[in-house]
């Protein structure tokens, strides 16, 4: 199945929550416009933490606490991946890269797996790797399914369970 092709086409809520985490933000995200995820968050209350890349919760750091600062953040790197140079087309090595086949709803409440396991191939001869996951947290307000906060940049491979028989 294409990457791009969303696999909960049978259940309109986990589609809606797809569409919103996988395709729109990868679509904005290569074309630099904010504007086309903006109503996908909810500003009150917004929180992004940082886990940079660490299992370990005591490493991980609010470097969101509100929606402009991760604005401003996600302009910035979408900024710096459109000059770079690549061999293919940077929307397909996105798609090709990410898969979300996890989301638990909970009434109004969601959490999304969004994972990254690629690399896209540069003109100069090295690769940007794209190896983490994040956990979006979201709400249905009005029918519609929106963000309120995220932890990003989360080993893809979290090793086991903490939890013993």
């Amino acid at each position: 199945m294409s990457s791009q092709v969303n696999p909960f086409h049978n259940n309109a809520e986990k589609s809606q929550i797809w569409n919103m985490l996988v395709k729109r933000d990868i679509v904005a995200f290569v074309t630099q416009d904010w504007n086309m995820v903006a109503c996908d968050f909810i500003q009150e209350g917004f929180l992004g933490i940082d886990a940079k890349g660490s299992n370990n919760p005591d490493d991980w750091a609010i470097n969101f606490p509100t929606l402009a600062i991760y604005r401003d953040e996600w302009l910035r790197q979408a900024a710096e991946s459109a000059k770079t140079k690549y061999t293919e087309d940077r929307t397909d090595g996105i798609f090709r890269a990410t898969t979300l086949e996890q989301i638990d709803i909970n009434g109004n409440s969601a959490v999304a797996h969004k994972k990254f396991d690629g690399s896209i191939q540069r003109t100069d001869g090295g690769a940007d790797i794209l190896h983490w996951q994040t956990l979006y947290f979201c709400r249905k307000e009005d029918s519609i399914w929106k963000i309120t906060g995220f932890i990003g940049y989360l080993p893809l491979d979290m090793g086991g369970s903490a939890l013993s028989d």
